[in-house]
Order: structure tokens, then C-alpha cells, then sequence
């Protein structure tokens, strides 16, 4: 277990953080083209190889997230994708689970899938290179949501996923993600992402898994997106570690934000905030998807030879989350550095 906690330290220590690059077959295919950028195994590929082949996987990522086709892909230079991560210094992980379906008895509300098979496809993907994995529940703010029943469900799901990765010999990323759709306001999101976050402790525990081997993935603490209530990046923070002071037990090395919908300067901008104001032991860091490609997306989608360039747009995004790590980030900065 102590390796797994070097792991876990390796991923998210020393002003890394994650980007996650595990978006599905479907979800990338819309990324690409909403950027005019036809979808294919090979465009996919092209893309996400320019990102790992950056200057910024050796300064500022500790781990990157794959989906399945991802991790069975080789690069253009020969070497299969999880030796391309592993030779910048970061640490290849993976998606597990199969994704978020309708929760019977509770229609309006999802359950994550994926635990039939999983030990097998854990001990290929390990083969593979991988040294971390992900799953992610999804849940929903609403007058009568997230259910007694949806927390229940998806917190023994997250458990017996994470007992089967450690298991296998990887860290397991625990993201419970609390939705920004709707109109709640931040209060209210605090008092269900801490209920939410507490019942998943509740199960870890249970399930006698080994926290130190563990990274917790939750969302910040944020008003609805359909929400007329505006606050401070200073108030987000402060609601956001109340929440994870109450809600997550010590023995956890760390915390990986996910960005659930913020714009890559809304992301790097609170996760600075919270660093800021951080009194805890936690290490508080990024697993970033679209706030840490969009922008290089938008550059490579004009000119796709260009990889110097969309390498220099990412690299920045990263350098600027890495700066959010230590509390060191700034609006003049993020203008100098572009």
C-alpha cells in the first residue's frame, strides 16, 4: 500500500496535476467537431499525441487520464501511448467505468456501470501501463435530488471499484461529481456535495480501502449554472474547504478538482483561491479536461501541422494550473505568460 501511495504523491505532488484525456469515443467526436475537425481513430490520436508530447507533461502533469482506445494506440514515432506518458515523467491511468445510466426507481437521476468484468479489465489495462484508474458518478441538485437512493447506489458502486483497482495494484481516483446544472444556489450545493462526499467515505471505509492509496475527484463548491446567484472565486474557496474539512478524511493524500464546467480561467482562477486559503494537509490540484485543452483544441483546429504552436497554447493553460496549485497564479501573470 505504501507504493500506492508514492503513486498517488507522484501524480499530484510538486505542483502537478492531471488532464484528463479520457473523454469517450462520442464525447471527443463532438469536441472535434464543434472545431470543424472530422473525428476519427487517427485525428483523435493526432491530438491527443501533440498534448503528450508537450514540454508541460514533464513541469506540470503528473498523470493523465486515457480512455480505452487511447491506451491500445501507438504514437507516431512507434512508442505505444502509456511509454510516451511514462517517458515525460507522468503516470498513465485510465477510465473504468462504462458510464452513467438511467437508475431504476429513479428515473430522473443516474447510476454508474461497469463493475461486471472490471477485475479482468483491470489486470489488462495494468499490462498496458496503467498505474492509476477513474470512475465517476454523476448526480443531479434539485428539490428532491440527489436521492437517498443515488447516493447510497453510486457511493457502494465507487467503493467496489476502488477495492478492485487497489487490488490490481493502482490508485483509484474517486470522483463523486455534483452536478453545476440547474438553479441551486451554492449552499445548497455544499450541504449535498458533503452529504454526497461523506456516504462515499462511509462505503470506502466499509470496503476496506487503503485512503492513502486513494485521490478523491469531487467538484468546487459553485451556484447553478441557470442560477441568478454570483460569487467570489474568494467564497467559492471558502465554502470549498469547508466542505472537504468536514467531509474527507485525513489519511487522503490529496484532491483533484474536477472543472465541471468552468471556463479555463474560472478553473485555474478558484483552484488558486483555494490554495490560497488552504489550512489542511490536502494537497489541492487539477484534473482538468476542457479547461486544460480547449484553447490548444481552438489553435490546432485551424492549422493541425502546427503542433510547436498548439504545444505553446497548452503549455501555457498548464503552466498557468500549476502556478493554481501553489497559490501563485494572477490575472497580470496570465496575461505576461501569454
Amino acid at each position: 500500500m505504501s507504493e500506492l501511495n508514492n503513486i498517488a504523491l507522484k501524480i499530484i505532488g510538486d505542483g502537478k496535476g492531471i488532464l484528463a484525456a479520457d473523454e469517450s469515443t462520442g464525447t471527443m467526436s463532438k469536441r472535434l467537431e464543434n472545431v470543424n475537425i472530422v473525428s476519427s481513430a487517427e485525428s483523435r490520436l493526432t491530438f491527443r499525441e501533440t498534448l503528450f508530447s508537450s514540454d508541460s507533461m514533464k513541469t506540470c502533469i503528473g498523470g493523465v487520464i486515457l480512455y480505452d482506445e487511447t491506451i491500445k494506440q501507438t504514437g507516431s514515432n512507434g512508442k505505444k501511448i502509456p511509454e510516451l506518458i511514462s517517458n515525460a515523467s507522468s503516470v498513465p491511468g485510465i477510465k473504468v467505468d462504462t458510464g452513467a445510466k438511467v437508475l431504476a426507481n429513479s428515473s430522473d437521476e443516474k447510476i454508474t456501470e461497469g463493475l461486471d468484468g472490471l477485475r479482468e479489465r483491470l489486470k489488462e489495462y495494468y499490462k498496458l501501463g496503467a498505474r492509476f484508474t477513474k470512475w465517476r458518478a454523476v448526480y443531479i441538485i434539485s428539490k428532491d435530488c440527489p436521492s437517498k437512493l443515488s447516493i447510497t447506489s453510486n457511493a457502494h458502486a465507487l467503493a467496489r471499484y476502488a477495492a478492485l483497482a487497489q487490488e490490481s495494484g493502482m490508485v483509484p481516483i474517486v470522483e463523486p461529481e455534483v452536478l453545476m446544472d440547474g438553479n441551486h444556489t451554492a449552499e445548497d450545493c455544499l450541504k449535498k456535495t458533503s452529504e454526497v462526499i461523506k456516504k462515499c467515505y462511509d462505503e470506502l471505509i466499509l470496503n476496506k480501502i487503503e485512503l492513502k492509496g486513494t485521490i478523491l475527484k469531487p467538484n468546487m463548491i459553485l451556484p447553478g449554472n441557470k442560477s441568478k446567484e454570483k460569487i467570489s472565486s474568494e467564497e467559492i474557496a471558502k465554502l470549498t474547504l469547508e466542505c472537504l474539512k468536514e467531509s474527507v478524511p485525513t489519511e487522503v493524500p490529496g484532491i483533484a478538482f474536477l472543472s465541471g464546467g468552468q471556463t479555463e480561467t474560472e478553473a485555474t482562477e478558484n483552484l488558486n483561491s483555494i490554495n490560497k486559503h488552504n489550512n489542511t494537509n490536502f494537497i489541492m490540484t487539477y484534473s482538468y479536461g476542457r479547461a486544460l485543452q480547449q484553447s490548444a483544441l481552438k489553435f490546432w483546429s485551424k492549422n493541425t501541422k502546427d503542433i510547436k504552436g498548439t504545444q505553446a497554447t497548452f503549455n501555457h493553460r498548464a503552466k498557468m494550473c500549476s502556478l493554481a496549485t501553489q497559490g501563485k497564479w494572477s490575472q497580470d501573470i496570465e496575461k505576461q505568460d501569454n
